[in-house]
């Protein structure tokens, strides 16, 4: 598994990562803007894009769905509680950030503990509501996708429409049990590990 860690998009400064299986395809982490970016780097790499995971439903880290999914051909990923998101300008954070939104409405849905499968990779999905009540992490490999969920020392802000602090807390303690040292991508910001952040994030404590 090669992980391509993209540049920050939107006018937030949102990760995206490019994950490779051995027979060249995608499965792309977030789609926050700029599909033709995004496009030219799958190129560059020789791959081809079959899937979309998306780490919940606000508009710096879905922007280019629409766009990636009509250029490509792709299957787009999101937690059935993020779903509507995907279409809706409150809801997404379209109309509070002032970034227009292409609606799309042909995503599949996810539950915690689905496995979404490509070729040899397998990402299983975590619940983590809180940030918003569809926010999800990604699980393959050694490596942990959180969204914003988790970050380097910090989490996901819970004061915008859909977030619940309540629910964050309960999601981080979700994390906190697993007996594992992924590596943590976030959706801002560098990356980290697991280990590290039940050490010394503040809020994992």
């Amino acid at each position: 598994m090669k992980i391509i860690k993209l540049k920050p998009l939107s006018d937030i400064g949102t990760n995206s990562y490019i994950i490779e299986t051995d027979s060249k395809n995608a499965v792309l982490i977030d789609a926050p803007a700029d599909a033709d970016y995004i496009i030219s780097q799958l190129e560059e790499n020789k791959l081809t894009l079959k899937k979309i995971l998306l780490t919940h439903g606000h508009i710096d880290h879905m922007g280019a769905v629409y766009d990636l999914a009509e250029k490509t051909g792709c299957e787009v990923y999101i937690h059935t509680a993020d779903n509507d998101k995907l279409y809706d300008l409150d809801l997404s954070l379209s109309n509070f950030l002032g970034i227009p939104l292409k609606p799309y409405r042909n995503a599949k849905v996810l539950l915690d503990g689905d496995i979404v499968i490509q070729d040899e990779l397998k990402f299983e999905v975590i619940s983590t509501p809180g940030h918003t009540s569809g926010s999800v992490c990604y699980v393959c490999g050694d490596v942990m996708f959180s969204g914003d969920t988790l970050f380097y020392r910090s989490v996901g802000r819970t004061d915008m429409v859909d977030g619940d602090p309540e629910m964050l807390i309960n999601s981080l303690k979700k994390l906190k049990e697993i007996d594992y040292d992924y590596t943590v991508y976030s959706g801002h910001g560098a990356p980290t590990s697991l280990v590290d952040e039940k050490a010394f994030n503040p809020y994992m404590r």
